[in-house]
């Protein structure tokens, strides 16, 4: 697509690259000149999101992955480097909300929570670093949530696994640092995205109310994916040459204190 950009020559992996944050990130991965495999488990979305990517010029692919399944996860890894002979960029961006307090989450779904957004990371770069540390480095970003570092109303199996998401970003940050291998995570506030859609729909509210909500943010209104794919990208690239085990915020400022 671009032999110029950012990424140019990488190959990047985006898990739950199918829609919202994901998909923007992919975009704007492939703007700036990466090779993208996406990996999802919806394949129809997935399919669309890399016929979009491949039509403007990009490199770029599916695999149908359950990132809470280590053999699927395995796969993707695999996938990398059979087609492209590399892994430089991990983006674990894969996840689910269940909203509720810890009287009505059911073990089930606190399960299901902690299997896709915390075992799916552990999963995904279990067989990613070894690929990464072969080849003399590369860069994970995680996505946990400004919930990973403050709580939430009637969010507890979400929040938990966010904070999870931070910890393990920091310490898997100081066990590969010395193999050049650089590991973040992103913290969005809500963004304009089809679970925060889905997440207004459990409370029992309007599908939009959400969005509404982010009028009391300091910027008055909640993220878009492509603000949130834009941190990425400086966590992925150069830029961030010097910058692990980092938690970045981007909330339109909604943690940063009371008005």
């Amino acid at each position: 697509m671009h032999q110029q950009g950012e990424l140019a020559g990488k190959v990047a992996l985006v898990t739950g690259g199918a829609s919202g944050i994901g998909r923007a990130t992919a975009e704007l991965f492939a703007r700036e000149g990466a090779t993208v495999l996406i990996a999802d488990r919806d394949g129809a979305a997935g399919e669309l999101a890399v016929a979009a990517l491949t039509a403007s010029g990009a490199r770029a692919s599916f695999i149908r992955t359950d990132v809470a399944v280590a053999a699927d996860c395995a796969a993707a890894v695999a996938a990398a480097v059979s087609r492209y002979g590399r892994l430089d960029v991990l983006f674990n961006n894969a996840g689910i909300t269940r909203r509720a307090n810890v009287i009505d989450t059911t073990e089930q779904e606190w399960d299901q929570v902690m299997a896709v957004n915390v075992k799916s990371i552990f999963l995904m770069c279990k067989y990613a670093v070894p690929v990464m540390q072969q080849q003399g480095g590369g860069s994970i970003i995680n996505t946990a949530s400004g919930w990973g570092l403050v709580g939430g109303k009637d969010a507890v199996s979400y929040c938990a696994s966010k904070g999870a998401v931070v910890i393990l970003t920091k310490a898997m940050a100081v066990d590969h640092g010395p193999q050049n291998i650089r590991v973040n995570c992103v913290c969005p506030g809500d963004t304009d995205t089809p679970m925060l859609r889905n997440e207004a729909q459990q409370l029992g509210l309007e599908e939009t109310a959400l969005v509404a909500a982010g009028a009391g943010r300091p910027l008055m209104r909640v993220g878009q994916p492509r603000e949130i794919a834009q941190a990425v990208l400086f966590l992925a690239s150069d830029r961030a040459s010097f910058v692990t085990g980092d938690a970045l915020v981007v909330d339109g400022g909604g943690l940063a204190g009371s008005a």
